[in-house]
């Protein structure tokens, strides 16, 4: 999953950096009756500062996506700091979760769900981000408390967000349909056939060795 994930969350990333899905429903409604200077404005993602939460296998994919493709600079909060040669290779530094939210243009979650992880981003690290800031969620829904951003959002006190898992899913807090500033997807950013055959075959994998050697291949 893990080059798969990385690739949607910065298309997600990107979505809600350019304003994307706004811009498509503005045309749609024939709103669009002429140019102006600030038409659809959005921010930039290249050499901007990328923050990511969780710095696993997807995690530093998108540290390699953003640090070698779009010249951003690289913090990443994690519960173990990585080595030095892989920060040095990924050009990521640790900081602080507050440093982080606080200093970041764009955050990406990428941490793996645990009950220490419940709402680990509410209206205190919401507070912490820039107006003009981006968070995008691939890991799961309950480490975001919705309601908390869903304020946020509404008043326009971060810039945008991008959603693909959310609490309770599949069903969506009706607040968060609302909203023009988010992007919302059904839990796909492993959604391509490549990926998921090889999910299929894994699983498939697996079993077969577990009747056969008493154990799967994957923990």
């Amino acid at each position: 999953l893990t080059e798969t994930t990385a690739d949607f969350g910065f298309a997600l990333l990107m979505a809600c950096s350019r304003r994307l899905v706004e811009s498509e429903h503005f045309l749609r409604d024939h709103q669009w009756k002429q140019w102006r200077f600030d038409l659809m404005a959005g921010h930039d993602v290249h050499g901007s500062t990328l923050g990511i939460i969780g710095m696993g296998r997807i995690g530093q994919a998108v540290a390699r996506r953003a640090s070698k493709g779009f010249d951003m600079k690289v913090i990443y909060h994690n519960r173990s700091r990585l080595g030095a040669d892989l920060e040095s290779d990924l050009k990521a530094t640790w900081v602080s979760k507050e440093q982080l939210f606080g200093q970041a243009d764009h955050v990406i979650l990428v941490l793996p769900y645990s009950p220490e992880a419940h709402h680990i981003v509410g209206a205190a690290e919401l507070a912490l981000m820039k107006t003009t800031a981006t968070l995008v969620n691939i890991a799961r829904g309950g480490i975001v408390d919705e309601n908390a951003l869903i304020e946020v959002l509404k008043y326009r006190r971060i810039g945008a967000a991008g959603l693909d898992v959310f609490e309770g899913e599949p069903q969506v807090n009706p607040g968060l349909l609302a909203l023009e500033n988010v992007v919302l997807t059904p839990h796909i950013a492993s959604a391509t056939m490549a990926t998921r055959l090889k999910m299929a075959q894994l699983a498939a994998d697996n079993l077969i060795a577990f009747f056969e050697q008493g154990r799967a291949i994957t923990p």
